[in-house]
């Protein structure tokens, strides 16, 4: 779970803002910075936002994204088996490059609340929708296409198959993803779903601090195991026990950064913290045992700390004046880079990797993916999604 525009602001997601917000002063604080000096404004005091937007969060994504990518490209590509080219020295720090879907997950908490804040429900879904699909069909059809008639019968994938990935909804029937990183997508749709649930009960301070102690009850209580299996993995559609401290953090410091520090909601943020480190070392075991390989506990902990502590500062104001315009350029390029780069870039490994300097392919093959994720962005994203949006509105109303 991204997008750009300059002169207005943008609806946010994980992965960056899309369509142009309701111009509704009040709706516009997805991407709003407060004009209020201090770091913390008084407890449960809302403070007026102007309209700044959160260029550190866009710095965060796009670093995120290419973290991710060098996990595939240098690290769980090769460990894999998905290709033949291996970066011995690269892939031990690579190896835990997969821990900026922790931070997407987290940025998501945080800037898809803010984002539905005010917000009526149908506008709230119109805008995930507008959001969320038009670069991820072109992407799934970039990754279908490639992986079928260059892939050499490593990647198959039938009509049936790319279909049902379009609607996203594929996970519900247990129909493969196209590409191994669209799992990500089938969280966030489950996240966005339980904030459309917020928008049409009405969101309020009290409200989501309810919400969020309730999450944080029913994740302890599917990590407990007493619950039956059956009655456990449908539970976690809606809980999503495994990640559901990085939702929660994020929502959190979204409230924070709203209405102030308060003692309910940083110790919502140090429980989600200390479920994270616990879940981030068992998560990590299973990386290791899957690549047959060790993930160093203390680096995943110490990275795990580091997200919880920056997008705090966020949250604070205190990294506001490290944000620059042009980080918004590059976060508008986060989730096409996202949805194109690994089963694409593996068969790009598995065709040139023979031919072409393993390092120089490597730099050449993200350049490209950033071209690619540019192209989406430029000739997809931005056309479709204000057309997208006329023709959703009138039904959402």
């Amino acid at each position: 779970m991204l997008r750009l525009p300059f002169a207005c602001p943008y609806e946010e997601s994980a992965f960056g803002n899309r369509g142009q917000v309701n111009p509704s002063p009040s709706r516009s604080v997805a991407v709003e910075r407060h004009r209020s000096p201090g770091l913390v404004a008084g407890v449960g005091r809302h403070r007026a936002p102007n309209r700044d937007r959160l260029h550190e969060i866009d710095a965060l994504r796009i670093a995120a994204a290419v973290f991710v990518a060098i996990y595939h490209y240098v690290f769980s590509g090769y460990a894999g088996g998905a290709i033949q080219v291996g970066f011995p020295a690269g892939s031990e720090i690579a190896r835990f490059g997969y821990l900026g879907v922790d931070v997407f997950f987290m940025i998501s908490g945080f800037v898809v609340l803010l984002s539905a804040w005010n917000r009526r429900p149908g506008a709230f879904l119109v805008s995930r929708i507008v959001r969320l699909y038009p670069a991820f069909w072109v992407a799934v059809t970039i990754t279908t296409v490639v992986s079928v008639t260059l892939g050499m019968g490593k990647y198959p994938i039938t009509f049936g198959q790319y279909l049902a990935n379009l609607t996203m909804f594929n996970a519900l029937p247990d129909i493969p993803n196209v590409d191994v990183v669209y799992w990500t997508l089938w969280a966030e749709i489950r996240f966005y779903a339980l904030i459309l649930v917020l928008a049409w009960i009405g969101i309020t301070r009290s409200r989501v601090i309810g919400v969020l102690w309730g999450w944080l009850a029913l994740t302890f209580l599917l990590q407990s195991g007493v619950l039956p299996s059956s009655v456990h993995s449908v539970a976690d559609l809606v809980v999503q026990s495994q990640f559901s401290h990085y939702f929660i953090a994020g929502m959190a410091l979204c409230m924070v950064y709203r209405f102030g520090l308060s003692w309910r909601l940083g110790a919502i943020v140090v429980v989600s913290l200390g479920n994270a480190v616990y879940r981030g070392i068992e998560f990590a075991g299973k990386v290791g045992t899957r690549y047959h390989t060790e993930i160093g506990t203390a680096v995943v902990v110490a990275v795990i700390i580091a997200i919880f502590m920056v997008m705090t500062l966020v949250a604070l104001r205190a990294t506001q004046r490290l944000g620059r315009p042009w980080f918004a350029v590059a976060g508008a390029l986060t989730y096409p880079l996202y949805l194109v780069h690994a089963h694409v870039g593996f068969v790009i490994f598995d065709r040139l990797g023979g031919s072409v300097p393993r390092y120089l392919l490597l730099a050449g093959l993200v350049a490209l993916m950033g071209l690619a994720a540019y192209a989406i962005h430029i000739l997809v994203e931005r056309p479709l999604a204000p057309l997208l949006k006329r023709l959703l509105t009138p039904v959402a109303r």
